[in-house]
């Protein structure tokens, strides 16, 4: 009877390590595919991130572009040629050396 009741707990033990076996096989079987999908789906913010970092910089560059022309503007307001323009221009005001030619009308 000890002979039976020996093989009786191989049994149980030989099945209790298989499913042991299975259940971590089935552990790392499930940790792998959620380690892949996860990989992909950071994959994907990746290139999406690089893409937003593209946009952002050439965002970026043309705000400078626009920071220089508008520096040199600023410049350029200041000078006496501007003044000038815009008095003749917006005000009509001429220089006192300049003769103004009116086309005659026609009639």
């Amino acid at each position: 009877m000890s002979n039976l009741g020996k093989s009786r707990r191989k049994r149980k033990d030989k099945w209790g390590n298989r499913m042991a076996l299975i259940g971590i096989t089935f552990v790392v079987f499930s940790l792998a595919v959620i380690v892949t999908v996860k990989g992909a789906s950071l994959k994907d913010k990746e290139l999406e991130y690089q893409i937003r970092e593209e946009n952002l910089t050439a965002q970026r560059d043309k705000e400078l572009e626009r920071s220089k022309e508008l520096e040199e503007y600023r410049i350029y307001v200041q000078t006496k040629q501007y003044i000038e323009e815009v008095a003749k221009q917006k005000l009509g005001l001429v220089n006192p050396d300049e003769i103004l030619l009116k086309p005659k009308k026609k009639e």
